[in-house]
């Protein structure tokens, strides 16, 4: 094996002197007495050509240091890989990926935990439309605070939520990389202190569209109030309106949930929002609907027309639109969500608890004092809170209690009778 003395003693007009204990591995002088550069010749496995592979400059990289990287490119030879072949693979891997590209390859991770589509995709549009025409074709080691704070500038003051939205992305997008190793901070932490403060709230909440719950009475009697078993969207919407659920429960519902006999509708844990089990008294026109959708679907209580699946949130949404659904929210229509509200709204002006309105809406008690005295969901008081919002949904005016009973009666012989 090659001595450090014949090493130090290499001259340029030497030839090349073998290590003795690789094979293939040899130093080659350079210009400069006592200098050189290792070499390791193999025939490639792949190729089968003949292929020099420098392993670095003596006496920057020692004896000791190059018998260890040349043994273990022998060993990659002998199970058939090509060391050069596998160190460029290894480099592309480690290559710096520009804005755009570590932008699409952690949308690609976060898609998955995102149970509504669109949002996932307005999450990626936000940065294509307003932040890669600035950064997009930088590398994320290359990104500074200045660049991130100019692509955010057009947006910063005229639209305030839109460029904090955008900004909370750019920092997801950027600590990806930090996490990586592409980058050494994240430069969205600094990019405030290069723009101008914002007025008023810097982030405010974005409410739906809501419809005057006034209203509602009208728009049901007009556009929903109907038994066909064809029309899924409008008996979906009008079951929406009268359990106040969000859209979600409502297009997942399963038979399996429903009790005929104790007339609840029990939402598991997984199908709600903030992962909690949620009962809902239900009304004698919701489990007139319910009534009318048996036979459409073995699990879905209101399936798709088409390839009997879930039905989209856009199916509502389209519809809504197509009638013009008034809102509060002027050149906006009212959306499915904004019927919570507006349910909220009926609550407080007909002087219902706070905490029976909070509970129909299966929100959490936000005060953790608070909080842990809440033993019950007060179903059963709920419930006829719940009834006297679907008779004011379908017109029926309010009645003294004993023609309410009667109605009631009626009802369900009615029922009984189909």
């Amino acid at each position: 094996m090659i001595k450090d003395t014949q090493a130090r003693n290499i001259k340029p007009s030497d030839k090349a002197i073998p290590h003795g204990g690789v094979i293939g591995l040899a130093l080659h002088p350079s210009k400069t007495k006592g200098q050189g550069k290792w070499v390791l010749r193999y025939v490639s496995p792949v190729t089968k050509k003949r292929r020099n592979a420098g392993l670095g400059s003596y006496p920057t990289v020692s004896i000791a240091d190059v018998t260890k990287i040349a043994l273990s490119m022998r060993g990659q030879i002998e199970q058939g890989f090509d060391p050069l072949e596998e160190k460029a693979k290894t480099q592309e891997l480690q290559k710096i990926p520009t804005f755009e590209a570590a932008a699409g390859m952690l949308h690609a991770e976060l898609l998955p935990s995102w149970k509504n589509i669109k949002h996932g995709q307005q999450w990626i549009n936000t940065l294509e439309q307003y932040i890669f025409p600035y950064i997009g074709s930088l590398t994320l080691d290359s990104i500074e605070p200045r660049h991130i704070a100019d692509a955010l500038r057009p947006i910063w003051l005229d639209k305030q939520e839109t460029a904090q939205r955008t900004k909370r992305r750019i920092h997801a997008v950027m600590a990806w990389g930090w996490a990586h190793g592409f980058c050494n901070s994240n430069p969205v932490d600094v990019v405030e202190h290069l723009l101008p403060k914002q007025t008023g709230k810097v982030i405010r909440t974005e409410h739906h569209p809501a419809m005057a719950w006034q209203e509602i009475p009208k728009f049901v009697q007009k556009h929903l109030t109907v038994n066909d078993k064809s029309n899924v969207t409008r008996s979906i919407l009008e079951f929406l309106i009268l359990t106040a659920c969000r859209s979600g429960e409502a297009r997942g519902a399963q038979w399996s949930e429903i009790d005929w006999e104790k007339k609840i509708w029990s939402i598991p844990a997984e199908r709600m929002k903030m992962k909690s089990a949620h009962r809902v008294p239900l009304s004698d026109r919701a489990l007139e609907i319910l009534h009318n959708q048996l036979g459409l679907h073995e699990t879905l209580i209101f399936p798709s027309p088409r390839g009997q699946k879930e039905l989209s949130d856009m199916a509502l949404t389209s519809f809504l639109r197509k009638v013009n659904a008034p809102s509060t929210t002027e050149g906006r229509v009212a959306t499915a969500h904004g019927f919570r509200s507006s349910f909220r709204d009926w609550c407080s002006e007909n002087g219902y608890a706070r905490d029976l309105a909070e509970r129909a809406l299966a929100h959490t008690v936000q005060n953790q004092v608070e909080a842990a005295y809440h033993r019950t969901d007060l179903l059963e008081k709920r419930r006829p809170m719940m009834q006297s919002w679907s008779d004011f949904v379908c017109g029926i005016p309010a009645p003294d209690k004993n023609t309410h009973i009667d109605q009631k009666v009626s009802f369900l012989s009615n029922l009984e009778n189909k």
